[in-house]
């Protein structure tokens, strides 16, 4: 330990065990914790207290007070747990029965302090620090802490009983290693006193018919089980296993899911995970048992098990697709041709929960179609995809929904009933469709795919998160389809759909719901950007009013919509598709895209399209967009002008990505020395004439003055930039800089200034002389290093720590307090 961290102990231990002294703050009792967590880990715990008996005090303190801070007792426990986790410090901690002061029956039990679940917690965690070694299991039964430890099982608290749980596995585990299993039988004379007791208590828990203490005996197996790998595990599940499995003969099961976890964990296990194992016997007859919500979960589970008996991945499959075989059963003309693989018909349990309520029906329904679409993402399928029935399912889902579907039979009628308007289904199948645009199905099925799609773009039913959803899906499926046909245009079969998609598009940006207009913004922002140079979309958007509605969101009293309207504008004039709206109803029709942009970047009140604006304008020069091509000095410098003065820090790191990009271009590609020395047709800019560009657009003055930023990203930025400027225009020889010039003199003044924040000081006249002098002088690599640490660099020491509690209650003499 540092030493002066041992002299200030003393003073901080008398502090931390006077009750009157103020409350330490919690963050700082963390801190002192991870501290001494780190010391123990490199150094003796014994040697450490023995050279500071302060500590052991502070121990010795914490139970002689009634009145005693429930956050000091809760460290103190926290602390004597990572000094006991050494074996010798253990022992000489016991000598003096401090540890069972503090741990035992006679302990904090019986203090008011105790009710406090931080308190209970601080016990935990000491005892979980503690149960390292062999002497800890003798200690934890002497002095009563397993039967505390089975009383937490059932706290109050959901993270006190949590970290009970965790102890009682870690005692278990402790008590167990190194012993033979073939010793572990089934009587209690095989196992340790300790093993014993916990073994006892969960058959104790297990035979109460209580589902709270059912439960939590079912995690701690299931802690077990995916912590613990030796084979005692299976002596373990041997002597459980009976009483386990009695639960699933019960004719409502209780804590399904408890159970479901329990046996994932052992078939996640090698212990468990063999071929021919029991474990699979109990897992089929789990699923058959189950509700059908509850048997969703476990059977996803099954199917992401990478060891596991294809019949039981074949049953858990059956099980997800139940529900959508009741909805094509609803539906179909014939009874029971649902159309699903054999053996996957709906039977009368999931036919009845389907139609107990919109509640339950939506609960299995949901579960199903995001269970199925998990699925798409593993490696290997169960058994063959039923793409083309799944489509089918999905669809009459939707059809059920919106009210589309003729039921034929009463089930079917009763199921429209249910499902008429159901949003939280509807979301949930149109994720799922597009999901299924993964896969291939016939030209007919694609066909229905996009009309349902249609249909509820048009609806004016439909939600708005329902019909965001559905441009998502439609966007899905047109990537698909053009991904198949080989081409980056729009599959032929699509340009029907396109056709009809535009009309309803139009309906859309007009819609009252905001929401609505910005979904279908950034539906439109993602079609131009794939197929925007295709003939036949452009043909296709250029005979609506979508760009001129477009244009007109720009003026949208929604931030959100404006930001949006901004980027499908930025995306359609990349493609040359943006509206030149004209007559009486646009005054301002011969202002340009450019300048109505920045218009917005000057005057908008909102963070968003400020934002949105600037990232259009790096894209447009990154791709030479024409309108930046025309007179692009003075627009440069109207940008580099307002976006210096803009408070939204985000907005200026945008700025100077800009300036980079810019600068990119002016400077032109870096030399290569080993490149072959052709005649240029034009020749390079100098370095001289560069600056001076820089400097008419305002970039230099832009970049100085965040160099000095308030906000680290954009100091950040403006470091590198000008880093990448000096080592191009500014290396060991070519132009001078001119460092006794009265311009540069008067340039370092103003950045002086500017770093102490007096930001408004004229810069003065940047010549290209004055630039590289200023950039030669400013340390930029140590202020890139500077910025590059974290906000608590200057002083993030324990020592520190310590000073600053000691500081807090007024402790420390002089000016010894590192206040940062």
């Amino acid at each position: 330990m540092d030493p002066e961290c041992s002299r200030l102990l003393p003073a901080l231990c008398a502090v931390l065990a006077d009750p009157r002294q103020p409350m330490t703050d919690d963050t700082c009792l963390e801190k002192l914790l991870d501290w001494f967590k780190t010391v123990t880990e490199t150094e003796s715990s014994l040697l450490l207290l023995q050279e500071n008996p302060c500590l052991v005090e502070l121990l010795s303190q914490a139970l002689k007070f009634q009145d005693v801070s429930s956050r000091i007792l809760s460290f103190s426990l926290r602390l004597a747990g990572i000094f006991a986790a050494q074996e010798n410090c253990f022992q000489f901690l016991q000598q003096g029965e401090l540890l069972l002061g503090l741990f035992g029956e006679a302990g904090p039990l019986g203090l008011p302090a105790w009710n406090v679940p931080s308190v209970r917690s601080g016990w935990i965690q000491g005892l979980c620090s503690l149960a390292k070694h062999p002497s800890a299991e003798q200690f934890l039964v002497d002095c009563g802490a397993v039967d505390t430890i089975f009383s937490l099982q059932e706290d109050s608290s959901l993270f006190v009983a949590s970290a009970a749980s965790q102890l009682l596995v870690q005692v278990l585990s402790l008590s167990i290693q190194g012993r033979a299993t073939p010793q572990l039988g089934s009587s209690d004379g095989d196992w340790p006193s300790c093993a014993q007791s916990i073994v006892g208590y969960l058959e104790e828990s297990l035979r109460s018919g209580a589902t709270p203490q059912i439960t939590q005996a079912l995690k701690v197996l299931t802690t077990t089980f995916g912590r613990c790998h030796h084979s005692w595990t299976e002596a373990l599940w041997m002597r459980l296993s009976p009483l386990v499995t009695c639960l699933l003969e019960k004719d409502t099961v209780p804590t399904a899911h408890s159970l479901a976890d329990l046996f994932l964990s052992m078939a996640r296990s090698p212990t468990f995970g063999s071929s021919d194992c029991d474990l699979w016997v109990t897992l089929a007859q789990t699923l058959s048992c189950l509700s059908p919500t509850q048997a969703g979960p476990l059977a996803l589970g099954i199917l992401k098990l990478h060891v596991c008996p294809q019949a039981l991945k074949t049953q858990a499959f059956d099980v997800l697709l139940q529900p959508l075989a009741c909805v094509l059963e609803a539906a179909a003309q014939v009874p029971g041709s649902s159309g699903l693989p054999d053996g996957t018909g709906s039977n009368p349990t999931m036919a009845d929960a389907l139609l107990a309520s919109t509640s339950s029906c939506a609960a299995l329904l949901c579960q199903s179609l995001a269970h199925l679409g998990e699925l798409q993402a593993l490696p290997h399928s169960p058994r063959p995809w039923p793409q083309v029935l799944l489509l089918e399912a999905t669809m009459m889902t939707l059809r059920f929904c919106s009210g589309s579907a003729v039921p034929i039979s009463s089930v079917g009628g009763r199921l429209c009933g249910i499902l008429a308007s159901c949003i939280r289904v509807q979301r949930a199948a149109l994720d799922f469709l597009g999901m299924l645009s993964q896969g291939t199905g016939p030209q007919e099925s694609v066909t229905q795919v996009f009309a349902i799609l249609l249909e509820y773009l048009r609806s004016p039913e439909s939600s708005p998160t329902v019909l965001k959803k559905a441009f998502q899906a439609t966007l899905r499926w047109l990537l698909s389809m053009s991904k198949a046909c080989g081409s980056n245009n729009p599959d032929p079969h699509t340009q029907p759909f396109l056709r009809e998609l535009f009309p309803v598009m139009q309906k859309r940006l007009c819609n009252p719901c905001w929401e609505v207009r910005d979904s279908a913004l950034e539906f439109l922002t993602h079609l131009t950007t794939h197929w925007g140079g295709q003939p036949d979309f452009r043909e296709a958007l250029l005979a609506s009013d979508v760009p001129e509605l477009t244009q007109q969101l720009l003026q949208d009293p929604e931030a959100y919509v404006r930001a949006s309207a901004v980027t499908a504008m930025g995306q359609l004039a990349s493609q040359g598709l943006h509206a030149t709206p004209s007559g009486p109803e646009h005054p301002g029709a011969k202002q340009s895209l450019p300048q109505e942009l920045l218009h917005i970047l000057s005057l908008d009140s909102e963070g968003f399209p400020r934002r949105a604006v600037m990232q259009v304008f790096t894209q447009w020069l990154q791709d030479g967009h024409p309108a930046m091509a025309e007179d692009l000095e003075q627009f440069m410098a109207r940008v580099f002008q307002v976006v210096s003065r803009d408070l939204d820090w985000e907005v200026r790191v945008q700025g100077l990505e800009l300036a980079r990009v810019f600068l990119a271009q002016t400077l032109g590609p870096p030399d290569c020395p080993y490149a072959v020395a052709l005649p240029a047709a034009t020749p390079p800019t100098s370095p001289a004439e560069v600056l001076r560009t820089l400097g008419r657009v305002q970039l230099l003055e832009f970049a100085f003055r965040a160099l000095f930023d308030c906000d680290r990203p954009v100091a950040q930025k403006s470091c590198d930039l000008l880093l990448l400027l000096r080592a191009r225009t500014a290396p060991g020889g070519g132009l001078q800089g001119a460092e006794c010039n009265p311009e540069a003199v008067t340039v370092e003044a103003a950045l002086r200034a500017w770093q102490a924040g007096e930001q408004g000081q004229p810069l003065g006249e940047l010549v290209p002389e004055v630039v590289v002098a200023i950039l030669r002088a400013l340390d930029l690599e140590g202020l890139q290093a500077t910025l590059a640490e974290s906000s608590d660099h200057v002083e993030q020491s324990p020592r520190s720590l310590l000073q600053d509690m000691l500081a807090a209650v007024g402790a420390l003499g002089g000016h010894e307090a590192d206040c940062y």
